[in-house]
């Protein structure tokens, strides 16, 4: 009796485990090409079922690998509008966002930032992190990473 209850408790854990398991099928790798240059080795954003994983967004110029001029603020606003072009690229939008992650070359400018960062909501704020980071990819001063949910 104690090895049948044993093989059935078992059977169902492997059966409902299963029931969750992604299938590639259920994973979509993203390149709009809008932003980022597509030959770079990663994904501008991975879509599992509706939610959304943009990769970290620096202050680039859109189609180019040149940043922003004009310092944090200049590549802070750039930042959130490749953000924004992400998302729509792929069917989100900016109130569809439920975190963020903030990473600054120097966190002295976070007030500056937060400044930028603020104008691209109306209130609801997606979760948030932050923090001062070194080497940020082509001498950025600013990286943002983000999530997005749609219903």
């Amino acid at each position: 009796m104690r090895n049948i209850f044993l093989i059935f408790t078992v059977s169902f854990s492997l059966v409902t485990l299963s029931s969750f398991a992604k299938s590639s099928d259920d994973i979509e790798y993203l390149n709009s090409g809008k932003v980022l240059p597509t030959h770079l080795p990663f994904s501008e954003a991975v879509r599992v079922d509706n939610t959304l994983y943009l990769s970290g967004q620096i202050g680039i110029l859109p189609g180019t690998l040149k940043l922003a001029p004009g310092g944090v603020q200049a590549e802070s606003k750039q930042t959130m509008e490749n953000i924004k072009i992400s998302l729509e690229a792929n069917g989100y939008s900016m109130s569809d966002l439920v975190k963020c992650t903030v990473m600054l070359a120097d966190i002295s400018e976070w007030a500056t930032f937060n400044e930028v960062y603020k104008t691209y909501f109306s209130g609801k704020y997606p979760a948030r992190s932050a923090f001062g980071a070194n080497g940020l990819a082509l001498g950025a001063k600013v990286e943002v990473e983000c999530i997005a949910a749609a219903d």
